[in-house]
């Protein structure tokens, strides 16, 4: 306690004499997170914006590279031109770094830095950590960061090493890397950036569909990136799913059930659709429908053609967007754990009960409160982003709603109309796709740490018909 006590009393004595410092002091951490992503949006659009980022040596314009930029650090995947086909190989290499300091977070890469000097972590940059991160416990955060740093460049290397293995006798030594190098990092990051435009230009993977190496260990970095830096540490930390947290048994059983259930979905919507799945081998099939299932909770890559899918699996690719990955990891979407807390509490009312348990514990009230506030505001985003681009743009509004859907939660699939936007269009899909990043993140920091407002006085109860 005196420690701590002391640590304020020499940021407070800094920040009276670097100006700097107190300017830094005033912001909170969620706004340092906001200010810090957007200016790496304009750096990054700046750059992409110049003459030698387009392959061509022609500028693209801003615009183009503002939404290029945003879709990059906000790990999202829309774009507006094909990577390989627009962007130089500079254009390329600010894409992946965008890509995976926006997924790992900015903290993490300047947390590199302090731990390769060995410098001391003060407690600003811990809270800093902590909000970055979606966790509450600043004693254990450095250790979390170390984890999240070390681990995510294990598994992307990892997963370089597999895929390029795969390409090299196909490809070469130089392409294979290259291609191994930045599909990990983008489908760790559930980026849904590609370079297979040499390939088949806009087609995404889609050459890939019947590849069970590829296939698998790029779902296998979507999900793992997904799971969240909390409970990668448990996992590696404890071994035993009776002494998990009950958010990791929860994360766990979510992301299952979810993809069992999201991949038996899709072959069932999808089976004799002759434009997706319905010409393909039984195990084609089932291979199709697993990587749709993992693809479209934020990771963005496309293997089957996503304007050729019925209503009925755009609508439940729109469903599985919206719920997205885990927090503190490098998916979007209003998250696991918070649409189970939600559905968690409508079987508990049907049941005629006013609490809400899961393994034995109670759920508190505010924090049910707090998930349903994220799902109304997300959702009631949505519907008026559909609304929107199909009014401003020559789109049907189920195809609205899923690009609208898709910048929200970040997952970047599109059924082919994103270069059809109208210029307000773009901006609103700009603004969804760093929202969905950030915004999201920064209200449910503020349910998680902020305090409840004092209510100074309560009026009378009334009773309303409901229902």
């Amino acid at each position: 306690m005196l420690r701590s006590v002391c640590i304020l009393e020499r940021m407070g004595s800094m920040a009276k004499k670097d100006p700097f410092n107190k300017w830094k002091m005033r912001l909170a951490p969620t706004q340092i997170i906001a200010l810090v992503f957007a200016g790496l949006i304009l750096l990054g659009a700046f750059i992409l914006s110049l003459p030698a980022a387009s392959r061509d040596g022609v500028s693209p314009g801003f615009l183009p590279a503002l939404f290029t930029a945003t879709s990059a650090t906000c790990v999202t995947g829309l774009v507006m031109f094909d990577t390989w086909t627009q962007w130089s190989g500079l254009g390329q290499t600010v894409i992946i770094c965008l890509i995976e300091i926006g997924g790992l977070g900015f903290m993490s890469a300047a947390s590199l830095v302090i731990f390769l000097l060995r410098k001391r972590v003060g407690l600003r940059q811990r809270m800093v950590m902590a909000q970055a991160l979606s966790v509450n416990d600043m004693a254990s955060v450095v250790r979390l960061q170390k984890i999240v740093i070390f681990g995510s460049l294990l598994v992307q290397l990892s997963g370089a090493v597999i895929l390029a293995s795969h390409f090299w006798p196909q490809y070469g030594p130089g392409q294979a890397i290259k291609w191994g190098f930045f599909h990990s990092v983008s489908a760790f990051c559930n980026a849904g950036f590609d370079i297979f435009g040499c390939l088949d230009a806009g087609g995404s993977i889609t050459m890939f569909q019947s590849d069970p190496v590829v296939l698998l260990t790029l779902g296998s970095l979507v999900v793992i990136g997904g799971l969240g830096f909390f409970v990668w540490e448990e996992v590696i930390r404890i071994h035993s799913w009776k002494k998990f947290s009950v958010y990791t048994r929860l994360v766990l059983l979510m992301t299952a059930v979810l993809l069992v259930g999201g991949m038996a979905g899709f072959c069932v919507l999808e089976w004799n659709n002759p434009a997706t799945l319905g010409d393909m081998p039984w195990y084609d099939k089932l291979l199709g429908g697993l990587f749709q299932s993992v693809t479209v909770r934020t990771a963005g890559f496309d293997a089957i053609g996503q304007d050729c899918l019925t209503d009925g699996s755009k609508a439940w690719s729109m469903v599985l967007m919206l719920i997205g990955g885990s927090s503190g990891s490098t998916a979007g979407g209003i998250k696991t754990v918070t649409m189970m807390v939600l559905l968690l509490f409508i079987w508990s009312r049907l049941r005629g009960k006013g609490s809400v348990c899961v393994f034995k514990h109670s759920v508190p009230n505010n924090q049910v409160l707090d998930a349903m506030t994220i799902v109304s505001i997300v959702v009631g985003l949505a519907i008026f982003g559909g609304l929107f681009i199909s009014a401003t743009s020559p789109i049907g509004f189920t195809d609205a709603l899923y690009e609208a859907v898709s910048a929200l939660a970040t997952v970047g699939l599109t059924t082919g109309v994103t270069t059809s936007l109208s210029v307000p269009a773009q901006i609103l899909i700009i603004i969804y796709m760093y929202f969905g990043r950030v915004g999201v993140l920064t209200l449910s920091l503020g349910f998680l740490m902020g305090s409840q407002a004092q209510e100074r006085f309560r009026y009378a109860n009334t009773n309303l018909l409901i229902g």
